[in-house]
């Protein structure tokens, strides 16, 4: 047995261990509260928020999980150039699950969500649509060894990457591995704020 950690493609048997690993680091999270406002309805709805997001973006092989001894420690889920905006045909599947999954609260999370598509960018990115770690390993490095392992790639095929962050304590974080913040943009009625971040390609060995 070893404690190397190794990031890696998520697969189906991994769903439910990074949705519940999502949930956790989420739990406290600006944008689940304004979503969510009810702590118990969070922990209820946040795991198959998570698990329908992760599904979602699943055949695209592009959200990858840490793990050290097959446990699931965090997990980024990442959407490639161009595939942000889902089609109409796949909004509309989706539609059932999702008002399943949000009923009440559907308003709510459609505000929050239009705008942040409302000003999302244009120019073809890598787009960082979540990123957690369980709250045990939180700066042990597993959020890093994440962001490397996507931004190498960026990197070498000289695109750019972009995200919120709902969090200002985790923009320095983000600064570190090459993001700058290009706005803040703050739900209206009183909703979360988030912090827009973008990233150029840098120079492997920077």
């Amino acid at each position: 047995m070893t404690n190397a950690r190794t990031v890696r493609p998520i697969v189906r048997a991994d769903v439910r261990a990074a949705a519940g690993v999502m949930t956790r680091a989420f739990h406290d999270d600006p944008v689940m509260a304004w979503i969510f406002p009810d702590e118990q309805m969070r922990r209820r709805r946040l795991p198959s928020f998570f698990a329908t997001a992760i599904r979602g973006n699943l055949r695209q092989g592009n959200t990858e999980v840490v793990v050290m001894n097959g446990q699931v420690l965090g997990c980024a889920i990442w959407v490639a150039p161009g595939t942000w905006r889902p089609p109409l045909w796949r909004q509309v599947v989706a539609l059932p699950s999702v008002i399943v999954r949000l009923r009440s609260r559907l308003l709510v999370a459609s505000a929050t969500f239009g705008a942040l598509l409302a000003v999302h960018p244009d120019r073809p990115h890598w787009y960082l649509s979540g990123i957690g770690s369980d709250p045990p390993v939180q700066g042990s490095g597993a959020g890093s060894a994440l962001m490397r392992s996507r931004l190498a790639r960026c990197d070498a095929a000289r695109q750019a990457a972009y995200l919120e962050s709902s969090k200002e304590s985790n923009v320095p974080f983000y600064e570190r591995h090459g993001f700058r913040v290009t706005r803040e943009l703050t739900v209206p009625a009183g909703g979360p704020t988030f912090w827009l971040m973008w990233r150029e390609p840098q120079e492997v060995g920077d």
